[in-house]
């Protein structure tokens, strides 16, 4: 069998032209070539960049979902892509054989769907919120988890034809939980492998009011989604627990709750909730559906 030819699929909204040149020539450093590599401008022009990257500009900023989606599209119009990897556009390869061993587990398990890569800051430091599990103490400890972390990626091109790609209504946040879930209720593999390092500056996603607003609405449509009805309530109610435990912001607080409202009023896509067998599956991994 031959290796998996590999995609990378870039989002930028313009803003990070220096980072995007720097991750790209990170990229071009890979001793494993990608196949297809695709930069997509999220409601943006681009400048040209050098071959063999293609651009694709979107008229409208589509979010994290409907960008990375875009970016998809287009690597599967090529024909020739059979993983794809998703970097954030500050990110950067700093080893140069990521390409390698992404394509070599690929080709040693065909029911490996997503890897979650390490993301860590210049000075090495991993944060407990980049650790996709609930022992997050340990970033090196390898693994099959049940979500992915969506800044540094790489998804298998048969699960997504299986599956179905980002849920563009998120627009962003949980999205990568919601494609997690559906790629282990059909039966594919999530894997944390943190010797995949993507190197990305240490930012707090709470700078933004925005970001209570879009993590609770989208953490209701989550659920509302993809859970045996049972286990919906369970699920809402651990997490209005956990941010009264967390946040002491009272704009933060306020916004989050105006999130949780829109979320539970508003329509959230199609309901395809997982099997049970999926919720054991979870269980036996560490990280229960309830949480």
């Amino acid at each position: 069998m031959s290796p998996p030819r590999l995609g990378v699929a870039i989002l930028t909204m313009g803003d990070r032209p220096t980072e995007v040149a720097a991750l790209l020539e990170s990229v071009h450093r890979q001793r494993t070539p990608a196949t297809r590599v695709v930069v997509v401008g999220n409601g943006t022009e681009l400048p040209v960049y050098p071959a063999p990257v293609s651009t694709l500009e979107l008229p409208e900023n589509r979010g994290v979902t409907g960008g990375r989606n875009a970016a998809l599209a287009a690597l599967a119009a090529f024909g020739d892509v059979d993983v794809v990897v998703g970097l954030d556009d500050d990110g950067l390869l700093v080893d140069d054989d990521v390409f390698t061993r992404v394509q070599e587990m690929y080709a040693a398990d065909p029911k490996l769907g997503i890897i979650s890569f390490r993301i860590a800051d210049e000075t090495g430091y991993t944060a407990r919120r980049h650790v996709p599990r609930l022992r997050a103490s340990d970033p090196m400890r390898a693994g099959e988890v049940t979500t992915f972390l969506g800044g540094g990626h790489a998804l298998s091109a048969h699960m997504l034809a299986e599956t179905g790609g980002w849920p563009e209504e998120f627009f962003f946040a949980h999205e990568e939980t919601d494609l997690a879930w559906r790629a282990l209720d059909a039966g594919w593999k999530v894997v944390y492998e943190p010797e995949l390092l993507l190197q990305h500056p240490r930012t707090s996603p709470t700078r933004h009011a925005v970001y209570y607003r879009m993590t609770a609405r989208n953490r209701v449509w989550l659920a509302r989604r993809r859970l045996p009805l049972p286990l919906i309530p369970a699920y809402l109610a651990t997490w209005i627990l956990l941010t009264l435990a967390r946040d002491r912001s009272v704009p933060g607080l306020r916004a989050w709750f105006a999130g949780f409202a829109e979320g539970l009023r508003h329509p959230c896509g199609t309901r395809r909730p997982i099997r049970w067998r999926t919720v054991w599956r979870m269980t036996r991994l560490g990280r229960p559906p309830v949480i």
